[in-house]
Parts: C-alpha cells; structure tokens; sequence
C-alpha cells in the first residue's frame, strides 16, 4: 500500500507524520525537529524521512506561498524560495500548498467544515493565516497568494509594512502577547485564561485586539458569504473566549441576512496542518479540489 509522508513546516517546526493512501485523515505523527536553516539540510531531512517510511508521496505545508509544486515566498524560511520540490525529489508525487490552506483541506475533507461548501479559515499564531473554501474548492489564487487575511486592513491611516499586515499587527498572537503585558499577564494564552475566569481587566484588554478582528472579517464574510467561519490551530480551544468578543464588531459591519454567520473551532486543533498535508500528499497537485 502507498504510504504517505506528511510534513507540517513551521517557521521554528518541522513535524512529519504518516498515513496510508487509503485513510489519509488517520496520519500518524512520527516526530518533530527545529526547522532546518538551510535548503540543503531542509532536502536531506526531507528524504531521510521518505526513505526511512517508505513514503512514495509526500504533502508539505509551508507557511509561505506555494504555486504547483514550488515554494515561492517563505518569509521565516527564505532558504526555500524558488524550490521546485520536483526537481529535487524524482519519482515522488508532491502535493505543496499553504499551511492555512491544508488545514482547511483537513477540516472541509474530515472536520469543522466536512459537508460544507464555503467556509473561512483563520489560523492565530505569529501572524495569522487564514484559507477559504468556495463552491467546494480551496481558493489559491493566481500565485498561492489568494485570502492572505492577516493583510485584511480597517485603518485608512496606517502606513503599511513589507512583512506583517495590519490585522496581524491587530490581532496576532504577537497583539495578544502586548495585549497581555498591558494588565501584567506573560503572553496571549495567559490572557485568554484570564478572561475565561472572567478577569476584568484580561476581558477589556482582550476585547480590543478582538474587534480588529471582528472589523475586518466583516468584509471577507461580505465578500464571501461563507456558511461559518472555523478557528484553527491552537487557538480552537479559545473559541469560546474569542467569539463572544469577535462577534459584535463583526455583526455591526454586516447587513442583516450576514448576521447569523457561525464561529466554530477546528475539530483537529494543532494537528490540522499535519493532517491536511497527508490529504495533500495523497492527491497530490490537485488537492485544492480536494481529490486526486
């Protein structure tokens, strides 16, 4: 039976898992190394794991654009732009996309978003990335680059930046850790503890970063009209903390036949990049159809 190599690629992470062809969704997490800094050690890593579990398909998600099967801009990872995974491993089918992405794919194929048509996703971490589901297909774009949400802007004035959009600068893990020093807490998940215990001072100092993001995604479920809106990641434990707050800013900017627009959490957690990256690797370029 073909086997598959899955492999979750964060800025800091590399975690690779296993599945079978026939079962994708049942990927079994193998281990985890500090993200290679070099392409070279990145390749070798790469085929040390396809070689030691037999793996004839290999799904990779990158946090950074992919079109095909290249890595085009991977911003914590410049080593791997302009990387045609092809080129370098023959004989292997490579299904490459964006880690959002492919936790989509996990969620629409096996998850919160099995048996829907179109959904937005948001990954809170570093920056924030974010996927969206459209007529039953993942939407990339022309270049990988289609829903990058964190880049999603509510504020006329601010002057932009190279590397960060405004809403991630707004909300991000990296907004929730100022957030949390704000009220004398050590970082964001201290401080969606203490609003869970209904802290006063954690809940306003929670409630700002969350209206940015409320705002905002107003115009992507305007645009879009998904029929709910998934938190992924991590932060999928925290939807009820986040959605209490999120909502009413989003609401507000919505007509009233948006309003009723559903948050719910991801049903794999932390785990969806690597389950999305087996889907992946098991349609191989077409997984953004979600089939092979």
């Amino acid at each position: 039976m073909s086997r598959i190599l899955a492999i979750d690629l964060g800025g800091t992470r590399f975690r690779a898992g296993v599945a079978d062809l026939a079962n994708p969704g049942s990927v079994v997490a193998k281990g985890e190394w500090t993200a290679p800094q070099t392409r070279e050690d990145f390749l070798a890593l790469v085929r040390q794991q396809l070689d030691e579990h037999g793996a004839t398909q290999l799904g990779l998600g990158i946090p950074g654009l992919a079109q095909g099967t290249t890595c085009r801009w991977v911003p914590n990872l410049p080593y791997l732009d302009g990387l045609d995974l092809a080129d370098e491993l023959g004989g292997v089918s490579i299904g490459l996309g964006n880690d959002a992405q492919l936790a989509l794919l996990a969620e629409a194929k096996a998850g919160a978003a099995n048996g829907l048509s179109d959904a937005v996703l948001l990954a809170i971490g570093t920056g924030i990335g974010s996927a969206v589901l459209a007529g039953g297909r993942i939407i990339t774009g022309s270049g990988g680059g289609a829903c990058s949400f964190g880049w999603a802007v509510a504020d006329v004035a601010d002057p932009g930046e190279d590397r960060s959009g405004w809403l991630e600068r707004q909300a991000s893990g990296r907004a929730l850790d100022a957030a949390a020093a704000t009220v004398g807490l050590p970082d964001g998940a201290s401080l969606v503890r203490a609003a869970r215990a209904r802290d006063p001072e954690a809940v306003e100092a929670l409630a700002k970063p969350m209206a940015a993001l409320g705002t905002a995604l107003a115009g992507a479920v305007a645009l879009l009209d998904p029929e709910a809106v998934i938190l992924a990641g991590g932060v999928a434990a925290s939807v009820d903390v986040l959605a209490p707050l999120v909502l009413p800013a989003l609401r507000r900017q919505l007509p009233p036949h948006l309003r009723t627009i559903d948050i719910r959490p991801g049903q794999f957690g932390p785990r969806a990049g690597l389950v999305g990256a087996a889907f992946a690797g098991a349609y191989g370029t077409n997984w953004r159809n979600g089939h092979g």
